[in-house]
């Protein structure tokens, strides 16, 4: 029910997973707006897809931690059961995000070793091998202490290397300088463990460097992180609005937007959040997947392929393995 055009978008998405995956999906919310949905597709396959009702919703506006204990029957608690009793492989929503981080808290638990959940967000980079790069955290975590830094790292490689094959990732600390001195006291306190930890640990990069490829996991607490990420959000959407006024004047500059039109699709692409869904919800005992506010149909589709992929490749496990000898 969650998501600036939920649940249509979320629906759509959903039901393109099913078809093109060999998965099913179960719709939580209210069965009346759910049935209407799915009414709009002709094709639906009701063997894959379970509606699950749930009569309240955490709206944007509300404080997620009052919001779920005046409502214990909201869509994302009851999703997020489903999940913890076994009846569901994995979670998505692009609801309120506060508000889904604490129903996985709450449903799942944290793994042995994380005291703090954090946002995996891909961003894409200028490397030569177009490689993308994950943000963590992204939003899950404001209030941070050096440790949950490392931890972060931890996840963060081990999310890099199920998702895009990077074996090696390369760790860097997002802070004001490169030098090891420059920072708050959290960014110094964490560079002195990242360089101890068994990790390619390359030291600070700023935030010019988040989009160089210089690193391959960008590690900060979850306030900076959102920030960095809301910031460079709107700028790529400010940057394709220039892009669309300067190149519709003159004949000249049309026609210059149609010779470099297949150009701004590829730039689009890269840029485009939906083409990897959502970000996983490092550091929770189950797979969850955040999808953003404005997730479209494609949004979701990928969200959906990506909690399958994590929950077919044991990725919990994985996780849970990788700090247990981060740890020793």
């Amino acid at each position: 029910m969650g998501g600036d055009d939920g649940p249509r978008d979320v629906v759509d998405g959903a039901l393109a997973a099913t078809r093109h995956f060999d998965l099913g999906v179960a719709l939580v919310g209210s069965t009346a707006a759910l049935e209407a949905e799915l009414a709009r597709h002709g094709d639906v396959d009701r063997g894959r897809v379970r509606l699950v009702d749930a009569a309240d919703v955490v709206r944007m506006d509300e404080s997620p931690s009052a919001a779920l204990k005046r409502k214990p029957g909201a869509s994302i608690s009851r999703a997020a059961a489903l999940v913890a009793r076994g009846e569901a492989a994995a979670l998505f929503s692009a609801g309120h995000t506060g508000a889904t981080v604490m129903a996985a808290h709450g449903a799942f638990g944290m793994l042995p070793g994380v005291d703090r959940p954090a946002l995996a967000a891909t961003i894409p980079t200028m490397s030569t091998e177009r490689q993308p790069a994950v943000l963590v955290d992204a939003g899950a975590s404001v209030d941070c202490r050096p440790a949950h830094l490392l931890q972060f790292a931890v996840m963060g490689c081990m999310y890099a290397r199920v998702a895009f094959g990077i074996e090696a990732p390369r760790v860097g600390l997002l802070s004001i300088g490169e030098e090891p001195t420059k920072g708050n006291e959290l960014t110094r306190e964490a560079h002195k463990l990242l360089k101890a930890a068994p990790l390619t640990f390359i030291g600070n990069v700023e935030g010019r460097d988040v989009y160089a490829g210089k690193a391959d996991v960008i590690v900060c607490d979850g306030f900076t992180g959102n920030v960095a990420l809301k910031i460079s959000e709107g700028l790529v959407d400010v940057m394709q609005g220039f892009l669309n006024q300067e190149l519709s004047g003159t004949i000249t500059e049309r026609l210059g937007s149609m010779l470099t039109r297949r150009a701004h699709r590829h730039f689009r692409m890269r840029m485009d959040y939906s083409e990897y869904g959502g970000a996983p919800l490092l550091g929770v005992a189950g797979v969850t997947i955040v999808g953003h506010g404005r997730s479209s149909a494609k949004a979701v589709r990928n969200a959906v392929a990506l909690a399958y992929r994590f929950a077919a490749n044991d990725f919990i496990g994985r996780v849970e393995r990788e700090i247990a000898v981060a740890a020793s």
